[in-house]
């Protein structure tokens, strides 16, 4: 079913739940705020989003190393030394080092992504020659498309988790916050590669690390 802007607003400002999130929330209940609220709640996006404002100068900086070839380095942060001590934050931050050497994103957020950027990613794909002859209206649609997909293929709160693809790194990170109580953001990250821009193979590092998990 569609949901209106009015009942996703009404949802966002009793739950501080995101856009998106609201608006899932809703279809899923069929437009029942009452139950979109229910819903939210036990997911933890509700609680985890009205978190979201607060200050987070707390954490850990987490580092991961593959065979000496690839490796990584992510800051964490919460809102308490306390929580940086906990084990399930310390459990997160290691696998967001794996997963970053994994699927090596190149963005945290759409935030970061500037206009100049998607721009440029929007003149390529319009100018494919699939496209050429269809009507502009079409078109337009079509790209928004493609490049919301290259984009979310870059984006790392956005990427299906290596461990488990039916959740993103933001939904794991949501979980975390409804169960330890605190804000926690991914604040920045590096990642390097053993002689990256240099002629090269390219092994499969991602089809690796499940081989591993297997065997673990």
């Amino acid at each position: 079913m569609s949901v209106t802007a009015a009942q996703v607003k009404e949802l966002r400002e009793k739950t501080g739940a995101g856009i998106m999130d609201a608006k899932k929330a809703l279809i899923e209940n069929n437009g029942d705020i009452n139950k979109a609220v229910e819903y939210l709640r036990q997911k933890g996006i509700a609680s985890a989003d009205k978190k979201s404002g607060r200050i987070a100068a707390e954490g850990l900086i987490g580092s991961y190393i593959h065979n000496g070839k690839i490796g990584v380095m992510v800051e964490l942060n919460c809102e308490t030394d306390f929580v940086a001590k906990n084990e399930e934050f310390q459990q997160l931050l290691k696998d967001i080092c794996l997963h970053i050497a994994s699927a090596a994103p190149e963005y945290i957020s759409r935030d970061e992504i500037s206009s100049e950027i998607i721009n440029e990613e929007k003149r390529i794909e319009a100018g494919k020659e699939d496209l050429k002859g269809k009507p502009e209206n079409i078109i337009e649609k079509i790209v928004t498309g493609r490049v919301d997909k290259i984009f979310a293929q870059k984006v790392l709160l956005e990427q299906p988790f290596i461990k488990d693809p039916g959740v993103t790194i933001e939904d794991l990170i949501k979980e975390k916050i409804a169960k330890i109580g605190e804000k926690i953001s991914v604040r920045r990250f590096v990642r390097f590669v053993l002689g990256e821009g240099m002629e090269k193979r390219c092994d499969d590092f991602a089809a690796e690390v499940q081989s591993q998990m297997q065997n673990m």
